[in-house]
């Protein structure tokens, strides 16, 4: 297959069935149009052909009876062309035995002899003579239907013009190409309708499948009320029986995603409810392991040793618990406690207390020349920044360069990009990136211990404030972009104690 066949295939399928199904039917119909117009063209050429041949056998005949018939005592030769009967166009040619002399004529619409020139009569002399009809062109005078008969004194030809019965085929052919036009134009209008009309259940249920699609069904309540109606569900025809498996799998996916919601809520139910009960105890298990440490002088070394590291693993498990407790909240629609906050401050805070965490690490900030003021809670805003600051210090070696940036985009969205040139995410690990507990490999170290929670957090704070997060990561560079609406437009000019810088490094 060349490929202009495969592109010309491939355009084909990129078509609509309505499209495929109309112009199927256009072509079909052209093919046996064609079919019949050839087939007519031949059927009636072999009738005409034959009705000519009969004129020829007549004429010829004519012609030999004059030629050969004595005429009246002194009268001379007797020319066939002035034979009675004899039709305009009609061409008659005598020759010697040897085929040395001859002399002919044809026949004028208005009944005159013209001679025919040598060029014409030479068409004629190679003629068979065995009384069979041939077809010849004659110089201008066009195609003849020729025949040959042998007299006592030489060759008498005859011949009647092809005109006529060419001229009938281009006419006929002309009204069977015009009917033929005519009929595949309607046909394809016809037949476009048609197909639309028969096709329409078939939208039915597409749409009612793209509007399924547009559903939030990953998570969440999910009300899939979607049915194709009743009148496509038909088991008797094709498109109804589409209609019928659509609304029965629909039903099924209703049930499990009832069941998972139901399962959902239980979980978050017992996360929050054993997340809340654990913190008296861990409460207890931090007092009782300070006041232990307060009297560390008299107790053992391997004792105090215990009790500094009980009051470590509790202040851990602290963490994890407030942070489960955080997204319980959140899963929940608790709402935030909305404020003004001025994002400039709250992300040359937060590069801050991340280079004071890891000072190995080299932390750069870009800020803009005038403040960006956003609605949210300032707490968990900065709970996001610190979870990214952390996420890159923890995941990269020492001496990797992190890049803060703030600025405002095109549609009026603030932007915080985190950048760092560590050895990035491995690709089967992105997509799970903001899932709970999820931890990278070895590639990206967890020697401080990650409980998988800050970029859940993280996610689930900005959706709270209707905001994104985004990431793109490879080897030397991964890149967390966060979005957030703009409360109001900046109306006062930076203040020095505002930001600790607006472009360069820190440390």
């Amino acid at each position: 297959m060349s490929s202009r066949t495969r592109s010309a295939a491939a355009r084909f399928g990129r078509r609509s069935l309505r499209a495929k199904l109309t112009l199927s039917v256009v072509v079909l119909l052209s093919l046996v149009c064609l079919v019949i117009g050839v087939i007519s063209e031949f059927a009636l050429r072999a009738f005409l052909l034959s009705q000519t041949d009969n004129q020829l056998s007549a004429t010829a005949s004519r012609a030999l009876d004059f030629a050969t018939h004595p005429g009246p005592p002194g009268g001379g030769e007797r020319n066939p062309l002035d034979a009675p009967g004899q039709g305009a166009g009609t061409v008659t040619a005598r020759f010697s035995s040897d085929g040395t002399d001859g002399s002919g004529g044809w026949l004028s619409p208005h009944g005159q002899r013209v001679t025919l020139t040598s060029d014409e009569l030479a068409a004629l002399q190679q003629l068979p003579t065995n009384g069979r009809p041939y077809t010849r062109t004659i110089g201008d005078l066009g195609d003849y239907r020729l025949t040959a008969f042998p007299v006592p004194d030489g060759v008498v030809i005859t011949g009647v013009p092809l005109a006529p019965m060419q001229q009938t085929l281009l006419t006929v052919g002309l009204i069977l190409f015009g009917v033929a036009a005519a009929g595949v134009t309607g046909a394809a209008f016809l037949g476009a309708f048609a197909v639309r009309r028969t096709l329409r259940p078939l939208e039915r249920v597409a749409e009612t499948a793209s509007r399924v699609s547009e559903l939030p069904l990953d998570r969440g309540d999910v009300d899939l009320s979607v049915r194709v109606p009743a009148q496509d569900t038909d088991p008797r025809t094709e498109v109804g029986q589409v209609g019928a498996a659509l609304n029965h799998m629909l039903g099924h996916i209703s049930s499990a995603l009832e069941a998972r919601h139901a399962s959902e809520l239980r979980v978050r139910r017992f996360v929050a409810d054993a997340s809340h009960e654990l913190r008296t105890p861990l409460a207890a298990i931090r007092g009782y392991a300070e006041l232990a440490g307060r009297s560390g002088s008299h107790a053992p070394p391997d004792v105090a040793h215990s009790m500094t590291r009980i009051e470590s693993e509790a202040d851990r498990m602290t963490a994890l618990v407030e942070d489960l407790l955080l997204l319980a909240r959140l899963d929940a629609g608790r709402p935030l406690d909305v404020a003004e906050v001025d994002l400039t401050r709250l992300v040359a805070d937060a590069v801050g207390d991340a280079h004071v965490a890891g000072p190995h690490h080299v932390w750069q900030l870009a800020m803009p020349d005038e403040p960006i003021l956003v609605l949210g809670d300032v707490q968990r805003l900065h709970q996001v920044l610190a979870n990214l600051l952390a996420n890159a210090r923890v995941h990269t070696p020492p001496g990797t360069t992190v890049v803060t940036a703030l600025s405002r985009s095109a549609d009026g969205s603030a932007v915080v990009t985190v950048t760092d040139n560590g050895p990035g995410i491995p690709p089967e690990l992105q997509p799970a990136v903001f899932e709970r507990f999820a931890r990278g490999d070895s590639s990206r170290s967890r020697a401080a211990g990650s409980t998988g929670l800050g970029l859940a957090i993280a996610s689930a704070v900005l959706t709270a404030h209707h905001g994104a997060i985004a990431m793109r990561s490879r080897p030397g560079q991964t890149e967390f972009a966060v979005r957030l609406p703009i409360a109001v437009p900046a109306q006062r000019a930076p203040r020095a104690d505002d930001r600790k810088s607006h472009s360069g490094h820190t440390g």
